[in-house]
């Protein structure tokens, strides 16, 4: 049975509680967390697949920060991924609100908090699947350090950011410090967040999110 199979109506509601959980540290994110030392988030037990990979390549330094914009599409040349953005704002839990499951090719973003390419992390968020099919972060996990991800801002630039690291964290260990913190001070940030893990029959969710961090260091247009 494939994974979107195993979602029924219970299972939506459920996953909808489970994005209440993913995000359960929205808060501290949009008041207090302002700076997370790098070595909190660097590659650990969390990280994707370190074992029997390649080194880390040497990545690029940061780019300085962009004026405020909003974002209009999502771009992830390496895995597909080109996705209109929509903002999204709380739920009555408190948690940003995912896009609808019959919109499985959108992302979403955080629209109260900071824009991307802007100084502070910009978060986006999309589904993994839905019970009709794959969605726009599937293959999300696949990425590694050196990817690009670009933005199309409404100023008609594209914030151009480079991955540098992708992290399985477990629902029952999740930090939202770490997943959610800027990282070093004055820079413009990125985080793509999924579901991730194995899929929990019982319970109707995943058992980890994936977290994929990324910085600003270019522009186009």
């Amino acid at each position: 049975m494939s994974e979107r199979e195993r979602f029924s109506g219970t299972g939506r509601l459920l996953m909808g509680v489970a994005w209440v959980i993913l995000l359960l540290g929205l808060w501290l994110w949009g008041r207090e967390v302002t700076d997370v030392r790098h070595g909190i988030s660097a590659p650990t037990t969390g990280d994707m697949a370190a074992v029997g990979r390649p080194p880390q390549p040497a990545l690029p330094p940061a780019a300085k920060p962009l004026a405020q914009a909003a974002p209009l599409r999502l771009d992830i040349p390496v895995i597909g991924v080109q996705a209109p953005v929509v903002a999204r704002g709380l739920d009555q839990q408190g948690a940003i609100d995912p896009p609808p499951f019959d919109q499985p090719g959108v992302v979403g973003w955080y629209g109260n908090g900071v824009k991307p390419g802007a100084a502070g992390t910009a978060l986006f968020v999309g589904h993994v699947d839905t019970e009709t099919g794959r969605a726009v972060f599937y293959k999300l996990s696949s990425l590694r350090p050196g990817a690009t991800v670009r933005v199309v801002r409404d100023d008609g630039r594209v914030a151009e950011f480079t991955v540098e690291d992708v992290q399985v964290l477990t629902r029952d260990h999740f930090d939202a410090r770490q997943a959610y913190g800027t990282r070093e001070p004055g820079r413009a940030e990125l985080r793509l967040i999924t579901c991730g893990g194995t899929f929990d029959r019982a319970n109707h969710e995943y058992t980890a999110n994936v977290v994929v961090s990324a910085y600003l260091t270019g522009t186009g247009r």
